[in-house]
């Protein structure tokens, strides 16, 4: 994610003594503790990682994002300036990083933090230099040890930093060269530097870069040229590389845990079987990374406003059921990037978190919550909501200390077959007319132009198929009449144009057949809308009767299509005219419903 907002593994106390152990000078360790310095360098209390990826994920419980700090860009003006880096932890927003922050984050219930990084913010690249400046390295470390010292795994990665990663798809072979001597260099200096540091640190290979983005030209002018295998095969090399890479730089990197950036970090395209987790040197050291911002009209800053339908459950609950791809194999997974994003007082976000993190206990992933300032206000050090500080503090690693992880597992599956009944109970509770085999229903099909709105789209009557905050007003057919359906999105969030809708009667051929519908009027905001052409009357399915108001897939007229009056001239499927940015709040139909 890029959101510029307005966009036993040794602990402290052990790190402290084995630098003692190291240095055998009692003044220079009063002199650092004076200082406020600690150093998470070594690691004496194991002798080795004996913990696999599966075993690793439980202990890293609930993760949080350092967002929009150490990966918040301006490269050209920090290379050969005396700016001090923790200037650019400002430049989108976010306040200097301090202990008390990290501490705090780790008292919330939050055992992981991931450290995005804009590395190049330190690295004069185009002129063939990739060393990174040293106040760079130091400030990293410095942030990387606040969250040792609080007994947090660690999650360091490159992010996005400037999209440089688009000399990957340049069509000039020089450029591509140029990209990997860049990414191998960078990671070799973070392993050499880091590389006798706990466990609990791990290298992530990329954020969101592997995979369609290799193609940017934000760097290199132009866009790549690389195809979507070529991409698939282009991320798995680089995360071959990376692998091998850091194995390579010794010292606890050998087995160290290495988190593996999924392809876009989307959860179907990493699943993908083009994408390939590395081979490895070390035995059950890597994870997988993918994100989650599904649904992103929801999940983003605007556009839907609520969430928690049975098919908002239905979809989150398949797409996570996917990742067991990956735990099959014995790979640990990392939901890298999940957030609701906007108004802190955005409906239903406690729901689409509990949720995740049933998931995440269901089949044992890590979730790390991506925070811009959004749930913990760093400047103000408190939570912006009182329910999902609650949520966090109650899954915390610890509380599950003395469980066998089938007890953690039931009580997952529970809390979701619960939370789906109560969406349903919920959703059917504002069904006047239930779906029935015996029962005819008229509604609205409706899907806005960009897919964030959508209300029982298909041949099939679902009145929980829809976007969570819609009134329907539909209507029982009894044979002969004029009946009116209605749509009402005042508090669904923004239905902006219509890239579909037609007007649909279930087991209308089968209790009347040959009955035609005859629009007599449509509202749209209130306002009678004139149609751009004559309707008809068809099915797709021998069952649903249908008209179509706007179905751009239809080319041609069907030939068993019917009007009232049989004259077929002038019949259109593309009836409804409505501008593209054109906000809807209500649509309302009233049609006359007649006996062959």
């Amino acid at each position: 994610m890029i959101k510029v907002k307005n966009h036993n593994f040794g602990g402290s106390l052990m790190n402290r003594v084995s630098v003692v152990k190291i240095i055998g000078s009692i003044g220079l360790v009063i002199s650092m503790l004076l200082s406020g310095c600690t150093t998470s360098i070594t690691d004496d209390s194991v002798s080795g990682n004996d913990l696999t990826a599966m075993e690793v994920i439980r202990l890293m419980g609930n993760g949080i994002n350092l967002g929009n700090t150490l990966e918040a860009y301006n490269h050209k003006s920090y290379v050969d300036s005396g700016v001090n880096p923790t200037s650019f932890e400002t430049l989108w927003g976010q306040p200097v990083t301090t202990r008390d922050m990290i501490d705090d984050m780790k008292a919330l219930g939050f055992d992981t933090l991931r450290i995005p990084v804009a590395w190049t913010n330190g690295i004069n690249y185009e002129s063939g230099d990739y060393t990174i400046d040293e106040r760079l390295m130091n400030r990293v470390d410095e942030v990387v040890n606040y969250a040792l010292d609080a007994d947090m795994y660690v999650i360091l990665n490159d992010h996005w930093d400037g999209s440089w990663w688009g000399m990957f798809g340049s069509g000039d072979e020089a450029v591509r060269e140029n990209g990997m001597a860049l990414y191998k260099s960078i990671w070799t200096q973070i392993c050499e530097h880091f590389s006798d540091y706990s466990y609990k640190l791990i290298f992530e290979s990329a954020n969101e870069e592997l995979g369609d983005r290799l193609n940017d030209g934000e760097v290199t002018g132009t866009d790549g040229v690389l195809s979507e295998d070529e991409c698939y095969e282009t991320t798995n090399r680089i995360n071959s590389e990376f692998v091998k890479l850091v194995r390579s730089t010794g010292g606890k990197n050998a087995d160290r845990f290495l988190l593996i950036a999924g392809y876009n970090t989307d959860f179907r395209k990493t699943c993908d079987d083009r994408y390939q987790m590395p081979e490895d040197t070390a035995k059950d050291k890597l994870l997988l990374s993918v994100h989650y911002y599904t649904p992103w009209d929801y999940c983003s800053d605007s556009t839907v406003n609520q969430w928690g339908s049975p098919g908002d459950y239905e979809e989150q609950n398949s797409l996570f059921q996917m990742l067991t791809k990956f735990t099959d194999q014995g790979y640990g997974v990392v939901i890298g990037e999940y957030a609701v994003m906007g108004a802190a007082d955005k409906p239903d976000r406690d729901k689409f978190y509990a949720n995740l993190l049933d998931n995440c206990d269901l089949y044992n992933y890590c979730p790390v919550l991506w925070d811009c300032s959004d749930f913990y206000k760093r400047v103000l050090r408190k939570t912006t909501d009182e329910n999902i500080a609650r949520l966090y503090s109650d899954r915390r690693a610890s509380t599950e200390e003395g469980k066998d992880y089938s007890e953690i597992r039931s009580a997952a599956r529970e809390r979701m077959d619960k939370s789906i009944k109560a969406a349903e109970d919920e959703f059917m509770a504002g069904v006047s007319i239930p779906a029935s085999d015996d029962t005819a229903v008229a509604w609205i099909m409706y899907q806005s132009l960009d897919y964030s709105v959508q209300y029982c789209v298909g041949n099939k009557y679902d009145p929980t198929d829809m976007t969570l905050g819609i009134v329907a007003d539909n209507a029982e057919i009894t044979g002969e009449g004029t009946y009116t359906v209605s749509l009402d999105f005042s508090d669904c969030g923004i239905a902006r144009g219509v890239f579909f809708s037609a007007l649909g009667i279930s087991n209308g051929e089968k209790l009347f057949p040959g009955y035609t519908i005859s629009i007599d009027e449509v509202k749209v905001n209130g306002e009678v809308r004139e149609l751009s052409g004559k309707e008809y009357t068809c099915s797709d399915d021998d069952n649903c009767t249908r008209v179509n108001l706007y179905n751009q897939w239809v080319t041609s007229i069907p030939d068993d299509s019917r009007c009232a009056d049989g004259d077929k001239s002038g019949l259109s499927a593309t009836l409804l005219s409505v501008k593209d940015n054109e906000i809807l709040s209500t649509l309302e139909i009233t049609f006359t419903y007649s006996a062959p």
